[in-house]
């Protein structure tokens, strides 16, 4: 159903969220480095972009459409388009569990990518709440 569609996609960025915070947290240095915590965080994210999203976003489930949604109607105008967002973000999370091992420094420029890929898809595809 639509309704479940978008509770599972929420829960997915939930997931997401907690995940980038633990990393964010360390990277700015607001939380103590732990290697074992920061490499787990960032697993989670890569298992996660494992997942195919994209098949969440069924017709119907869109913002203005939906309860609940912020999904742009320029998804199903452009899935394709969203499609390569989401790969942008596999790619950023590939590899993202050994990258952040070493040390708080190795942390920030996970981050960075990680975020740079969450923001090139909410800039075009998410409804600013």
């Amino acid at each position: 159903s639509i309704k479940q569609a978008i509770e599972a996609r929420h829960g997915f960025y939930q997931m997401l969220a907690i995940n980038m915070g633990t990393l964010a947290g360390m990277a700015k240095g607001d939380t103590a480095y732990d290697e074992a915590t920061a490499s787990r965080a960032a697993a989670n994210i890569e298992a996660l972009t494992h997942y195919d999203l994209p098949s969440l976003f069924i017709e119907g489930s869109a913002a203005g459409t939906a309860e609940d949604s912020a999904a742009k109607p320029e998804i199903w105008a452009d899935m394709d388009g969203f499609k390569a967002k989401f790969s942008g973000l596999q790619e950023a999370a590939t590899g993202a569990a050994e990258a952040v091992k070493g040390g708080a420094d190795n942390v920030g420029p996970v981050v960075g990518k990680l975020g740079a890929a969450c923001k090139a898809c909410h800039d075009s595809f998410r409804q600013k709440s």
